[in-house]
């Protein structure tokens, strides 16, 4: 079993699927994908992806606004905890800070990324954290403005494993993506053979960063089992034991989402030892 810990659903290219969102999650059921976590990028898109996840009963839902994107006016922490509260979101994000593009300045980074840490502590969800070539920034943040009994996520984490070993220390999982597949990706593959196993999570961010063998092509969440694949063969494990182990985490990060686990997931869980509720 296999959960997407972050995808874009109401982004998809469904014309190269189908057409239809329904057949893009069926065939992830039948590589035994069960539970996707659908992620905002902005605030006006929650309502999109609420519908989809009642809809979708093994679908939950994130409320947040990415780093680089510019809205206007920006949110406040009660807009977005009254967003996440009104469509039953399990985390806040996706939100952070990314350095590397100058589309929103760093400074209204800042400020937008507080607002999303308070709001998340506020409402005791988890945080999705996008990051990148922020390290120093991203960290005083989370330490100060996180509750490590919280935590949150790193996610499609390409940083340096420094920065991944403080997070986790602060509560915090480590999300990997099909970019673990790519061949000039060394060091992303040595975080997924050194991230604690008990607080790495597994993603597709589709329709982006396609895994090999897709690579080039529009990412689906099915895709997540090559990203597992990938792991377990870096890590020397079996297949089972990584998708076992990355669905537990999930769960036990993303609370609110545990109780719609379908009963399958949460009898094979408690066999094995790893209890969701």
């Amino acid at each position: 079993m296999f959960v997407d810990s972050h995808c874009h659903l109401d982004r998809l290219k469904l014309e190269e699927h189908g057409g239809s969102l329904e057949d893009v999650l069926d065939a992830a059921r039948a590589r035994h994908v069960h539970q996707f976590l659908a992620i905002a990028v902005t605030l006006d898109d929650v309502p999109e992806i609420s519908a989809i996840a009642q809809q979708h009963e093994d679908v939950v839902i994130s409320a947040g606004v990415h780093p680089l994107h510019q809205v206007d006016p920006e949110p406040t922490v009660e807009d977005i905890k009254k967003c996440a509260e009104r469509f039953g979101a399990v985390a806040i994000g996706e939100t952070g800070l990314d350095y590397h593009y100058e589309s929103v300045s760093r400074e209204l980074q800042y400020e937008r990324f507080t607002r999303h840490l308070i709001a998340a502590r506020e409402l005791e969800l988890p945080v999705i954290i996008h990051t990148r070539e922020a390290r120093e920034d991203t960290l005083a943040l989370i330490k100060q403005h996180t509750d490590p009994a919280v935590g949150g996520v790193l996610h499609c984490f390409t940083e340096d494993l420094d920065m991944a070993r403080v997070a986790v220390g602060h509560g915090f999982m480590v999300s990997i993506s099909g970019i673990v597949t790519f061949r000039n990706a060394e060091h992303v593959r040595e975080l997924a053979r050194a991230i604690p196993l008990d607080r790495l999570l597994i993603e597709t961010d589709s329709p982006y960063l396609a895994p090999v063998p897709y690579r080039g092509t529009s990412n689906v969440p099915g895709n997540v089992v090559e990203v597992a694949e990938c792991i377990a063969a870096e890590r020397g494990i079996t297949v089972d034991e990584l998708a076992m182990q990355t669905t537990a985490n999930f769960y036990r990060l993303f609370r609110a989402a545990a109780p719609e686990a379908p009963d399958n997931v949460r009898e094979a869980l408690a066999s094995s030892g790893m209890l969701i509720d």
